[in-house]
Protein backbone atom coordinates (compact mmCIF):
# COMPACT_ATOMS: atom_id res chain seq x y z
CA UNK A 1 0.00 0.00 0.00
CA UNK A 2 1.21 3.54 -0.66
CA UNK A 3 1.29 6.31 1.85
CA UNK A 4 -2.46 7.17 2.25
CA UNK A 5 -0.79 10.93 2.49
CA UNK A 6 0.43 10.64 -0.95
CA UNK A 7 -1.89 12.69 -3.66
CA UNK A 8 -4.27 14.02 -0.88
CA UNK A 9 -5.39 17.55 0.36
CA UNK A 10 -4.72 18.45 3.66
CA UNK A 11 -6.04 21.64 4.53
CA UNK A 12 -3.60 22.92 7.32
CA UNK A 13 -5.07 25.49 9.95
CA UNK A 14 -2.70 27.09 12.15
CA UNK A 15 -3.93 29.44 14.93
CA UNK A 16 -2.30 31.84 17.47
CA UNK A 17 0.26 30.57 19.45
CA UNK A 18 4.07 30.02 20.29
CA UNK A 19 3.71 26.10 18.84
CA UNK A 20 2.69 27.46 15.57
CA UNK A 21 6.43 27.51 14.41
CA UNK A 22 6.58 23.63 14.41
CA UNK A 23 3.14 24.06 11.76
CA UNK A 24 6.04 24.82 9.47
CA UNK A 25 7.32 21.93 10.06
CA UNK A 26 4.75 19.82 9.63
CA UNK A 27 3.64 21.70 6.35
CA UNK A 28 6.64 20.66 5.08
CA UNK A 29 6.91 17.11 6.29
CA UNK A 30 2.83 16.18 4.67
CA UNK A 31 4.63 17.82 0.94
CA UNK A 32 7.18 15.46 1.26
CA UNK A 33 4.89 12.71 1.60
CA UNK A 34 2.77 13.81 -1.42
CA UNK A 35 0.25 16.25 -0.16
CA UNK A 36 -1.38 18.76 -1.14
CA UNK A 37 -1.16 21.26 1.68
CA UNK A 38 -3.27 24.86 1.57
CA UNK A 39 -2.97 26.58 4.44
CA UNK A 40 -5.34 28.89 6.73
CA UNK A 41 -3.35 31.58 8.94
CA UNK A 42 -5.59 32.96 11.31
CA UNK A 43 -5.00 36.77 12.74
CA UNK A 44 -3.54 35.40 15.57
CA UNK A 45 -0.91 33.19 13.49
CA UNK A 46 0.24 36.19 11.40
CA UNK A 47 1.64 37.41 14.84
CA UNK A 48 4.09 34.14 14.41
CA UNK A 49 4.73 33.39 10.72
CA UNK A 50 3.73 34.68 7.45
CA UNK A 51 2.40 33.07 4.62
CA UNK A 52 5.17 33.41 2.56
CA UNK A 53 6.76 30.60 4.98
CA UNK A 54 4.32 28.05 4.09
CA UNK A 55 3.66 28.81 0.29
CA UNK A 56 7.40 28.73 0.45
CA UNK A 57 7.44 24.84 1.97
CA UNK A 58 4.59 23.57 0.45
CA UNK A 59 4.45 25.21 -2.71
CA UNK A 60 0.62 25.53 -2.15
CA UNK A 61 -1.39 28.74 -2.06
CA UNK A 62 -1.21 30.16 1.92
CA UNK A 63 -4.72 31.87 2.92
CA UNK A 64 -5.83 34.38 5.82
CA UNK A 65 -8.92 36.00 6.61
CA UNK A 66 -8.22 38.53 3.90
CA UNK A 67 -9.11 35.90 1.23
CA UNK A 68 -12.36 35.61 2.60
CA UNK A 69 -13.12 39.26 1.26
CA UNK A 70 -11.35 39.57 -1.45
CA UNK A 71 -11.31 38.66 -5.07
CA UNK A 72 -13.04 35.22 -4.79
CA UNK A 73 -15.18 36.54 -2.00
CA UNK A 74 -18.14 33.91 -0.47
CA UNK A 75 -16.67 30.82 -2.37
CA UNK A 76 -13.16 30.37 -1.22
CA UNK A 77 -14.41 28.63 1.97
CA UNK A 78 -16.16 26.53 0.06
CA UNK A 79 -13.62 25.59 -1.92
CA UNK A 80 -11.43 24.73 0.34
CA UNK A 81 -13.72 22.75 2.44
CA UNK A 82 -14.92 20.62 -0.32
CA UNK A 83 -11.61 19.90 -1.71
CA UNK A 84 -10.16 18.80 1.81
CA UNK A 85 -8.78 15.16 2.19
CA UNK A 86 -8.95 16.00 5.79
CA UNK A 87 -8.59 19.05 7.93
CA UNK A 88 -5.92 19.73 10.17
CA UNK A 89 -5.59 22.33 12.80
CA UNK A 90 -2.13 22.48 14.32
CA UNK A 91 -1.37 24.44 16.62
CA UNK A 92 -5.36 24.70 17.41
CA UNK A 93 -5.96 27.76 20.42
CA UNK A 94 -8.45 27.24 23.18
CA UNK A 95 -10.47 30.25 21.12
CA UNK A 96 -11.03 28.43 18.02
CA UNK A 97 -11.61 25.20 19.70
CA UNK A 98 -14.39 27.02 21.48
CA UNK A 99 -15.33 28.54 17.92
CA UNK A 100 -15.63 25.26 16.40
CA UNK A 101 -17.62 23.61 19.08
CA UNK A 102 -20.24 26.11 19.13
CA UNK A 103 -20.27 26.95 15.49
CA UNK A 104 -19.60 30.30 14.30
CA UNK A 105 -17.95 30.91 11.22
CA UNK A 106 -16.59 34.35 12.28
CA UNK A 107 -13.21 34.25 9.78
CA UNK A 108 -12.26 31.72 7.30
CA UNK A 109 -10.54 28.94 9.37
CA UNK A 110 -13.75 28.47 11.17
CA UNK A 111 -15.81 28.99 8.28
CA UNK A 112 -13.79 26.41 6.40
CA UNK A 113 -14.59 23.81 8.94
CA UNK A 114 -17.94 24.07 8.85
CA UNK A 115 -17.90 23.89 4.68
CA UNK A 116 -15.88 20.94 5.19
CA UNK A 117 -16.93 16.95 5.37
CA UNK A 118 -13.66 15.49 5.82
CA UNK A 119 -11.83 14.10 9.03
CA UNK A 120 -10.83 17.22 11.55
CA UNK A 121 -7.74 16.29 13.35
CA UNK A 122 -6.66 19.02 15.71
CA UNK A 123 -3.48 19.46 17.78
CA UNK A 124 -4.47 22.12 20.83
CA UNK A 125 -1.57 24.15 22.59
CA UNK A 126 -2.16 26.50 24.96
CA UNK A 127 -1.32 27.07 29.28
CA UNK A 128 -2.40 24.10 31.00
CA UNK A 129 -4.64 26.19 33.31
CA UNK A 130 -6.51 27.31 29.68
CA UNK A 131 -6.73 23.44 28.28
CA UNK A 132 -7.75 22.35 32.09
CA UNK A 133 -10.08 24.81 32.31
CA UNK A 134 -13.82 22.95 32.23
CA UNK A 135 -14.96 25.07 29.55
CA UNK A 136 -12.29 24.47 26.95
CA UNK A 137 -12.95 20.85 28.43
CA UNK A 138 -16.27 21.03 27.67
CA UNK A 139 -15.28 22.19 23.92
CA UNK A 140 -12.82 19.25 23.68
CA UNK A 141 -15.85 16.52 24.35
CA UNK A 142 -18.23 18.37 22.09
CA UNK A 143 -16.01 18.10 19.46
CA UNK A 144 -14.60 14.25 20.79
CA UNK A 145 -18.48 13.57 20.37
CA UNK A 146 -18.69 14.77 16.42
CA UNK A 147 -15.92 12.53 15.43
CA UNK A 148 -12.98 14.87 15.94
CA UNK A 149 -9.36 13.16 16.84
CA UNK A 150 -7.15 14.63 19.00
CA UNK A 151 -3.38 14.79 18.87
CA UNK A 152 -1.77 15.89 22.35
CA UNK A 153 -1.26 18.08 24.07
CA UNK A 154 1.50 16.94 25.78
CA UNK A 155 2.86 17.58 29.02
CA UNK A 156 6.07 19.77 30.12
CA UNK A 157 7.85 22.56 30.32
CA UNK A 158 5.07 25.49 28.84
CA UNK A 159 6.18 29.10 27.36
CA UNK A 160 4.40 30.66 30.78
CA UNK A 161 7.28 28.98 32.55
CA UNK A 162 4.68 26.62 33.55
CA UNK A 163 4.69 22.87 33.71
CA UNK A 164 1.69 21.06 32.78
CA UNK A 165 -0.86 19.61 29.64
CA UNK A 166 -0.69 22.28 26.74
CA UNK A 167 2.66 21.41 24.78
CA UNK A 168 1.23 21.00 21.23
CA UNK A 169 2.59 17.30 20.07
CA UNK A 170 5.99 17.31 17.89
CA UNK A 171 5.46 17.36 13.51
CA UNK A 172 6.78 13.54 13.41
CA UNK A 173 3.72 12.23 15.48
CA UNK A 174 1.48 14.75 14.31
CA UNK A 175 1.90 13.66 10.00
CA UNK A 176 1.93 10.09 11.58
CA UNK A 177 -1.51 10.64 13.12
CA UNK A 178 -2.60 12.03 9.75
CA UNK A 179 -1.44 9.36 8.14
CA UNK A 180 -3.41 6.96 10.50
CA UNK A 181 -6.17 8.91 9.99
CA UNK A 182 -6.35 8.72 6.45
CA UNK A 183 -5.62 5.22 5.89
CA UNK A 184 -8.63 3.64 8.00
CA UNK A 185 -10.60 3.49 5.51
CA UNK A 186 -8.04 1.31 3.09
CA UNK A 187 -8.85 -2.39 2.23
CA UNK A 188 -7.92 -3.94 5.40
CA UNK A 189 -10.42 -1.82 7.63
CA UNK A 190 -12.08 -4.01 9.79
CA UNK A 191 -9.65 -6.60 9.85
CA UNK A 192 -7.15 -7.12 12.93
CA UNK A 193 -3.50 -8.11 12.08
CA UNK A 194 -0.93 -9.02 14.61
CA UNK A 195 2.70 -8.32 13.96
CA UNK A 196 5.57 -9.37 15.87
CA UNK A 197 9.00 -7.35 15.92
CA UNK A 198 12.16 -7.12 16.99
CA UNK A 199 14.33 -9.86 19.00
CA UNK A 200 13.50 -11.43 22.20
CA UNK A 201 16.11 -11.29 25.20
CA UNK A 202 16.47 -14.28 27.55
CA UNK A 203 17.94 -13.21 30.99
CA UNK A 204 20.92 -15.09 32.13
CA UNK A 205 21.12 -13.03 35.33
CA UNK A 206 19.41 -9.57 36.32
CA UNK A 207 21.94 -7.72 33.93
CA UNK A 208 22.90 -10.27 31.33
CA UNK A 209 20.89 -11.60 28.64
CA UNK A 210 21.13 -13.38 25.59
CA UNK A 211 19.63 -12.04 22.33
CA UNK A 212 20.33 -11.66 18.35
CA UNK A 213 20.73 -8.79 15.74
CA UNK A 214 16.96 -8.30 15.00
CA UNK A 215 16.72 -4.12 14.85
CA UNK A 216 13.02 -4.21 14.79
CA UNK A 217 13.21 -2.07 11.58
CA UNK A 218 11.28 -5.30 9.50
CA UNK A 219 8.69 -5.95 12.13
CA UNK A 220 8.04 -2.09 12.31
CA UNK A 221 7.17 -1.51 8.35
CA UNK A 222 4.76 -4.51 8.47
CA UNK A 223 3.05 -2.78 10.79
CA UNK A 224 2.95 0.41 9.26
CA UNK A 225 2.05 -0.80 5.85
CA UNK A 226 -0.74 -2.58 7.71
CA UNK A 227 -2.20 0.59 9.37
CA UNK A 228 -1.96 1.93 5.56
CA UNK A 229 -4.46 -0.26 4.48
CA UNK A 230 -6.46 0.10 7.43
CA UNK A 231 -6.40 -2.72 9.17
CA UNK A 232 -6.37 -2.63 13.49
CA UNK A 233 -2.98 -3.74 14.08
CA UNK A 234 -1.57 -5.00 17.66
CA UNK A 235 2.47 -4.87 17.23
CA UNK A 236 3.98 -7.26 19.38
CA UNK A 237 7.53 -6.17 20.08
CA UNK A 238 10.63 -6.83 21.88
CA UNK A 239 12.83 -3.93 23.22
CA UNK A 240 14.24 -1.64 20.66
CA UNK A 241 14.74 2.29 19.84
CA UNK A 242 12.22 2.36 17.46
CA UNK A 243 9.10 4.49 17.38
CA UNK A 244 5.94 2.78 17.05
CA UNK A 245 3.69 3.52 14.45
CA UNK A 246 0.86 5.85 15.16
CA UNK A 247 -2.51 4.23 15.76
CA UNK A 248 -0.48 0.65 16.71
CA UNK A 249 -1.64 -1.06 19.39
CA UNK A 250 1.71 -1.69 21.15
CA UNK A 251 2.40 -5.03 23.36
CA UNK A 252 5.59 -4.89 24.79
CA UNK A 253 7.74 -8.15 25.70
CA UNK A 254 10.99 -9.08 26.72
CA UNK A 255 12.04 -13.19 25.89
CA UNK A 256 10.31 -15.81 24.02
CA UNK A 257 7.88 -17.29 26.38
CA UNK A 258 6.35 -13.77 26.91
CA UNK A 259 6.04 -13.42 22.91
CA UNK A 260 4.37 -17.07 23.21
CA UNK A 261 1.74 -16.18 25.84
CA UNK A 262 1.05 -12.01 23.93
CA UNK A 263 0.81 -14.38 20.78
CA UNK A 264 -1.57 -16.92 21.75
CA UNK A 265 -3.57 -14.08 23.29
CA UNK A 266 -3.74 -11.55 20.58
CA UNK A 267 -4.17 -13.92 17.72
CA UNK A 268 -6.97 -16.03 19.25
CA UNK A 269 -9.75 -14.37 16.68
CA UNK A 270 -7.32 -12.34 14.52
CA UNK A 271 -7.53 -12.18 10.86
CA UNK A 272 -3.83 -12.41 10.01
CA UNK A 273 -0.63 -12.91 11.88
CA UNK A 274 2.78 -11.69 10.80
CA UNK A 275 5.31 -13.53 12.52
CA UNK A 276 8.64 -10.86 11.76
CA UNK A 277 10.09 -11.19 14.85
CA UNK A 278 13.51 -13.01 15.40
CA UNK A 279 12.17 -15.43 18.10
CA UNK A 280 15.24 -17.17 19.96
CA UNK A 281 15.52 -20.61 20.18
CA UNK A 282 16.80 -21.42 23.17
CA UNK A 283 17.20 -20.09 26.42
CA UNK A 284 19.72 -20.68 29.75
CA UNK A 285 18.19 -23.63 31.64
CA UNK A 286 18.72 -21.82 34.65
CA UNK A 287 18.81 -18.34 35.91
CA UNK A 288 20.61 -16.62 38.23
CA UNK A 289 18.48 -14.60 40.50
CA UNK A 290 21.88 -12.56 41.61
CA UNK A 291 24.58 -11.13 38.90
CA UNK A 292 27.03 -13.64 38.59
CA UNK A 293 30.42 -11.87 39.79
CA UNK A 294 33.28 -12.44 37.55
CA UNK A 295 36.03 -12.70 40.34
CA UNK A 296 33.93 -16.24 42.17
CA UNK A 297 34.29 -17.92 38.81
CA UNK A 298 32.18 -16.05 36.32
CA UNK A 299 30.26 -18.29 33.89
CA UNK A 300 32.27 -21.40 32.75
CA UNK A 301 29.68 -22.92 30.42
CA UNK A 302 25.86 -22.31 30.13
CA UNK A 303 23.43 -24.90 29.96
CA UNK A 304 20.46 -24.35 27.48
CA UNK A 305 16.87 -25.67 26.56
CA UNK A 306 14.45 -25.25 23.85
CA UNK A 307 11.96 -21.99 23.98
CA UNK A 308 8.42 -22.78 23.20
CA UNK A 309 7.75 -22.94 19.04
CA UNK A 310 5.07 -20.17 18.64
CA UNK A 311 4.29 -20.96 14.80
CA UNK A 312 3.95 -24.71 16.01
CA UNK A 313 1.93 -23.95 18.58
CA UNK A 314 -0.14 -21.52 16.78
CA UNK A 315 -1.14 -24.29 13.90
CA UNK A 316 -2.51 -26.55 16.28
CA UNK A 317 -4.57 -23.14 17.28
CA UNK A 318 -5.75 -23.09 13.70
CA UNK A 319 -6.65 -26.59 13.47
CA UNK A 320 -8.96 -26.05 16.61
CA UNK A 321 -10.35 -22.83 16.08
CA UNK A 322 -9.88 -21.43 12.69
CA UNK A 323 -7.87 -18.54 14.06
CA UNK A 324 -5.79 -16.52 12.85
CA UNK A 325 -7.51 -16.69 9.43
CA UNK A 326 -3.53 -16.37 7.71
CA UNK A 327 -0.29 -16.74 8.74
CA UNK A 328 2.49 -15.14 7.57
CA UNK A 329 6.32 -16.33 9.00
CA UNK A 330 9.73 -15.48 8.23
CA UNK A 331 12.94 -17.29 7.83
CA UNK A 332 16.36 -15.96 8.57
CA UNK A 333 18.96 -18.24 6.97
CA UNK A 334 22.38 -17.91 5.90
CA UNK A 335 22.54 -21.52 4.11
CA UNK A 336 19.75 -23.47 1.60
CA UNK A 337 17.59 -20.42 1.94
CA UNK A 338 14.85 -21.57 0.06
CA UNK A 339 14.82 -25.52 0.96
CA UNK A 340 14.76 -24.58 4.26
CA UNK A 341 12.32 -22.13 4.20
CA UNK A 342 10.12 -24.27 2.57
CA UNK A 343 10.49 -26.52 4.77
CA UNK A 344 9.69 -24.35 7.77
CA UNK A 345 6.24 -23.22 5.50
CA UNK A 346 5.35 -26.70 5.29
CA UNK A 347 6.14 -27.81 8.91
CA UNK A 348 4.54 -24.88 10.49
CA UNK A 349 1.99 -24.81 7.76
CA UNK A 350 2.32 -21.04 7.02
CA UNK A 351 -0.22 -19.24 4.16
CA UNK A 352 3.32 -17.35 3.53
CA UNK A 353 7.10 -17.38 4.36
CA UNK A 354 9.63 -14.45 3.98
CA UNK A 355 12.83 -15.61 3.24
CA UNK A 356 16.03 -13.84 3.22
CA UNK A 357 19.88 -14.46 3.51
CA UNK A 358 20.53 -12.33 6.35
CA UNK A 359 24.45 -12.75 5.44
CA UNK A 360 24.25 -11.42 2.00
CA UNK A 361 25.22 -7.65 1.95
CA UNK A 362 22.60 -4.61 2.52
CA UNK A 363 20.08 -7.23 3.75
CA UNK A 364 18.59 -8.54 7.04
CA UNK A 365 19.50 -7.27 10.50
CA UNK A 366 19.94 -3.90 11.18
CA UNK A 367 19.99 -2.49 7.74
CA UNK A 368 17.35 -0.63 5.78
CA UNK A 369 17.00 -2.71 2.99
CA UNK A 370 15.89 -5.92 2.27
CA UNK A 371 15.79 -8.95 -0.33
CA UNK A 372 13.82 -11.48 0.47
CA UNK A 373 11.98 -14.32 -2.05
CA UNK A 374 7.90 -15.24 -0.88
CA UNK A 375 7.08 -18.54 -0.92
CA UNK A 376 3.70 -19.91 -0.95
CA UNK A 377 1.62 -23.42 -0.53
CA UNK A 378 0.20 -23.37 -3.27
CA UNK A 379 2.03 -21.63 -6.23
CA UNK A 380 5.19 -20.19 -7.47
CA UNK A 381 8.11 -18.58 -5.36
CA UNK A 382 8.79 -14.63 -5.79
CA UNK A 383 11.87 -13.36 -5.79
CA UNK A 384 11.56 -9.72 -4.97
CA UNK A 385 14.70 -7.49 -5.99
CA UNK A 386 16.88 -5.12 -2.94
CA UNK A 387 14.45 -2.97 -1.73
CA UNK A 388 13.56 -1.17 1.10
CA UNK A 389 11.86 -2.59 4.21
CA UNK A 390 9.21 -0.54 4.26
CA UNK A 391 8.97 -1.27 0.71
CA UNK A 392 8.81 -5.42 1.34
CA UNK A 393 6.00 -4.55 3.93
CA UNK A 394 4.06 -3.13 0.84
CA UNK A 395 4.60 -6.28 -0.60
CA UNK A 396 3.80 -8.35 2.17
CA UNK A 397 0.73 -6.86 3.01
CA UNK A 398 -0.32 -6.62 -0.64
CA UNK A 399 -0.44 -10.17 -0.81
CA UNK A 400 -2.99 -9.64 2.31
CA UNK A 401 -4.89 -7.51 0.60
CA UNK A 402 -4.96 -9.88 -2.65
CA UNK A 403 -6.29 -12.41 0.25
CA UNK A 404 -9.59 -11.01 1.32
CA UNK A 405 -9.91 -9.59 -1.95
CA UNK A 406 -10.38 -13.21 -3.22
Amino acid sequence: MPNPIKDKTIVLGVTGSIAAYKAAEIASKLHQQGAKVPSILTEGALHFLSPLTFQSVTGDKSYTDADLWGGEGHVTHIGLGRAADLLLIAPISANTLARLAHGLGDNLLSVTALASHCPLVLAPAMDSGMYDHPATQENVEILRQRGAIFIGPESGHLASGLVGPGRMSEPLEIVSCVRWVLGKTGPLAGKEVIVTAGGTQEPIDPVRIITNRSSGKQGYAVAQAALDAGAHVKLITCPTNLAAPYGAEVIKVQSADEMYKAVLTSSADADVLIMAAAVADFRPANVSEQKIKKNRGGITSLALEPTTDILAAIAETRQQTGFPHRVIGFAAETQSLLENAAEKMTRKQLDMIVANNVSAPQTGFEHDTNQATLLFPSHPAETLPLMSKADLADQIIARVIEWFAN
